[in-house]
């Protein structure tokens, strides 16, 4: 599936990543590449290695026109749901871009309320390279985020399941409980409080 990109228009790509873990933000990035300035290898995070990631990561801010990261915590998650919360997070992202954009592509299928046109875009992360970008700078963002939460709690295995509910990371949190940075709106956590 080929997505009509207009060359006339200032055009942003949006994704997010964090909407599945049990812990931490759900972070959400925007992107606006320089088509005068091109990125070679952009693809859907997930397809990439961590090394390669990181490389991108760089030259992503280097070289984009304007890029920005929005995020909505686990308090607001729990207070909204998470697909509202990853709207507001997409929202704040968006909001945060040096330069406005014309028109946004959104992963997947919905796009938040923005100022400006908005498409959805379901495989975006593989099918818009701005999106493919954005994917990229959420991921390495919230990894970080993971492996800065693991050097403070060891115990949890965070820079190894990324706060995704693993089989591992299920056993630690029924054996331990939940920490403050949990999204205490999840049943896994919930069953971990007693709550479910």
């Amino acid at each position: 599936m080929q997505i009509d990109i207009p060359q006339d228009k200032l055009v942003a790509g949006v994704d997010e990543v964090g909407r599945g873990p049990l812990v931490g933000d759900v972070v959400t990035a925007a992107v606006i590449l320089d088509p005068a300035n091109p990125i070679m290898g952009l693809a859907d995070s997930k397809k990439l290695s961590e090394k390669k990631r990181l490389a991108l990561f760089d030259e992503i801010k280097e070289k984009a026109l304007a890029w920005a990261i929005g995020r909505a915590s686990p308090d607001e998650i729990d207070e909204l749901n998470i697909l509202h919360a990853t709207m507001l997070a997409m929202q704040r992202a968006v909001a945060g871009l040096a330069i406005v954009p014309e028109l946004v592509f959104i992963d997947g299928n919905r796009c938040p309320a923005l100022p400006m046109e908005a498409r959805a875009v379901v495989k975006g992360d593989s099918l818009v390279a701005a999106i493919s970008a954005a994917s990229i700078l959420a991921k390495v963002t919230r990894d970080a985020e993971m492996t800065e939460l693991d050097g403070r709690h060891p115990d949890y295995g965070f820079a190894r399941h990324k706060g995704y509910p693993t089989a591992e990371h299920l056993a630690i949190l029924a054996e331990r409980g939940p920490l403050p940075e949990y999204r205490k709106s999840f049943k896994p956590v919930r069953r971990a409080l007693g709550i479910e």
